[in-house]
């Protein structure tokens, strides 16, 4: 699973990553999309291990790329400075190694939230990006789970349905000034895991994902009161495992 996620910058990005995966077994590769002319280059660092399954969220300098499988579980955290591309590791990591997390961000932090360690978790990492502290949220999500998909508005981090020994439609909401979570009343229209989701600066979108069989449904949150629709186009094919991004 690739881990999506999307955050309203307060900045231009210039370039888009994608980092690690499966081929058939994990790679390292780590692949850059230029905005203005979608030229792609290969990074010549990659990963510092070749892993799927991981978590990816960034601030206006750095990409991090969390956690994933190597063949067990790690708590890795990878770091690339856009300046120059180089990637440095994170002393600190998550506070364990765990896979199929969701990444989102708001302009001061990086989060890393649920996944799997052998059992399903509720914990949230948090990474501040001025110094890279990580931190583990009291909360957590409302109950543990992997499969998640994330997105971003200014103020608040969403982690939407996922998969907790059976598919949730849960939506859980993170207030980035105290990090207080609540969970929407309306959550998503069908329990689902393995969505994509993006964001622009007035709603979220959860698109595609797994109910026991693919689904092409695109459900839509409005910021300004977390009401829910969903689009009458959908997907062009309904799928799962996609990742999701936003311009």
């Amino acid at each position: 699973m690739v881990s999506a996620v999307s955050f309203v910058p307060p900045f231009l990005p210039v370039a888009g990553y994608v980092a690690g995966g499966f081929t058939g077994s994990n790679v390292a590769t780590v692949d850059k999309f230029l905005f203005t002319t979608d030229a792609r280059s290969t990074l010549a660092t990659g990963l510092s291990a070749a892993r799927r399954s991981l978590a990816g969220f960034a601030s206006a300098e750095n990409g991090y790329a969390t956690g994933g499988y190597e063949g067990s579980n790690v708590a890795t955290v990878d770091k690339f400075l856009f300046t120059t591309d180089a990637r440095s590791t994170l002393a600190t990591g998550l506070s364990s190694a765990r896979q199929l997390a969701v990444g989102f961000a708001s302009a001061e932090n990086g989060y890393a939230t649920g996944g799997y360690e052998g059992s399903y978790v509720a914990t949230v990492d948090k990474f501040l990006f001025t110094t890279d502290a990580r931190s583990t949220l009291a909360t957590g999500l409302s109950a543990a789970r992997a499969q998640v998909a994330g997105f971003a508005s200014r103020e608040n981090g969403y982690a939407t349905g996922g998969y907790e020994g059976s598919n949730v439609a849960t939506v859980d909401k993170f207030l980035f000034t105290t990090d207080a979570r609540s969970t929407l009343a309306t959550g998503l229209s069908v329990a689902r895991g393995y969505a994509a989701g993006f964001a622009s600066a007035e709603n979220g979108y959860v698109a595609g994902g797994f109910t026991g069989s693919n689904v092409a449904t695109v459900d839509k949150f409005l910021f300004t009161t977390d009401a829910r629709s969903t689009l009458a186009t959908g997907l062009s094919a309904a799928r799962r495992q996609a990742a999701g991004f936003a311009g």
